[in-house]
């Protein structure tokens, strides 16, 4: 598996984190990609010989679409050559670029052949008929800045600055520390958070702070096991692990013993 990361022009960096592309040339390769909870919704397109499929529910994929927050361990499956390219983007960016839920997005994938008021088609026609990554990251910028032009888009400076302080905390900080803040009543902000993000405020900072525990774990930045949870700020260690397991499916041990 080869993986490349790409520049992100300065008009979509309000709203993108990343953009990153992979490939395998192996004509009887079998790729499975796991993909965790990590708080951040994105636009991928795909091109295989025999289609990509999201398991367990083993359900064929689109060539262009958008995905909202992965709550359950999943992963994508791919047979045979293939390469996909993934604009990861920020937490409320589904929300400023579709107008929709975030909720009804969250373990779920939307075909963006779905959308009326845009030619989407040809857009998915060009990243098809293009041979070169560079040119499909530029036609999917393109594609998003259709999108941001296509209506109105009301942002929220304080949902913006609550996830930034968030994923700086490393998912640790007290929702009653955050709203000192951000200076707004406990209850709308709750509201406001789930209408951009489509979780809450704890449920958001919980995957941070699984994420956060996660990378130590696979970069093996630690002495012992428990040293993880702790640093991740979680209670106790049964509180680590069952939040470990609740995003990968795995225990910590049994994820580190199989990397």
């Amino acid at each position: 598996m080869v993986e490349t990361e790409f520049h992100i022009d300065e008009d979509l960096a309000p709203y993108v984190n990343c953009i990153m592309s992979g490939k395998n040339t192996g004509f009887d390769s079998h790729t499975n990609i796991p993909l965790y909870a990590d708080g951040y919704p994105g636009i991928m397109f795909q091109q295989s010989e025999r289609g990509f499929y999201i398991l367990p529910k083993k359900k064929k994929l689109s060539e262009l679409f958008l995905f909202g927050q992965t709550l359950k361990p999943i992963s994508l499956d791919v047979k045979g050559r293939h390469h996909y390219v993934v604009v990861q983007l920020y937490p409320f960016a589904s929300k400023y670029l579709l107008g929709i839920n975030p909720k009804e997005l969250n373990d779920e994938c939307y075909d963006l052949l779905q959308i009326k008021y845009l030619d989407i088609k040809s857009f998915q026609n060009r990243l098809i008929e293009s041979c070169n990554l560079k040119e499909q990251v530029q036609i999917i910028s393109n594609l998003m800045r259709e999108l941001i032009h296509s209506h109105n888009i009301y942002e929220n400076d304080n949902i913006e600055k609550a996830i930034s302080i968030i994923i700086s905390t490393q998912g640790q900080i007290k929702i009653r520390e955050l709203l000192k803040q951000i200076h707004v009543t406990e209850r709308t902000f709750e509201r406001n958070f789930k209408s951009y993000v489509g979780l809450s405020p704890k449920q958001f900072a919980k995957i941070i702070q699984f994420q956060s525990s996660l990378k130590q774990l696979t970069e093996a930045k630690f002495q012992k096991l428990t040293d993880i949870g702790l640093d991740s700020g979680f209670t106790d260690q049964s509180h680590f692990i069952r939040t470990f397991k609740s995003y990968t499916g795995q225990t910590p041990s049994f994820y580190y013993a199989n990397l």
